[in-house]
């Protein structure tokens, strides 16, 4: 079964940086496309960024330009290194790797991101 653990997230001034970690159990995140989703308040779970097995990465139109996803194959983590962050980024962070079967019946707790002054 597969388990996904999210970490890293905290309160930030606008304009600054976070990285956030996600480690997992029971698949190699190199196999499969990894994302990074987030949910605010009140609203539906939004796909953030995805890196595909191949490397290639994908961003919502949000985020593109100040959001970096990116994998460390031989800890087994995907990493979302978040800069320039803006009160709208506030919200849980979650991962996930949407292509592996029964993955997304699977969430984690996530991490917090809150982004003010």
């Amino acid at each position: 079964q597969v388990q996904f653990v999210e970490s890293g997230g905290g309160l930030v001034q606008p304009g600054g940086s976070l990285r956030l970690s996600c480690a997992a159990s029971g698949i190699i995140f190199s196999n499969y496309a990894t994302a990074w989703y987030r949910q605010a308040p009140g609203k539906q779970r939004d796909l953030v960024a995805t890196l595909f097995s191949t490397g290639s990465t994908n961003y919502a139109e949000s985020v593109k330009g100040r959001f970096l996803i990116s994998r460390d194959n031989a800890k087994n983590t995907v990493y979302l290194q978040m800069n320039n962050l803006k009160p709208e980024d506030t919200a849980v962070y979650y991962c996930n790797a949407p292509f592996y079967p029964g993955a997304t019946a699977q969430w984690g707790q996530g991490t917090q991101v809150t982004v003010s002054s």
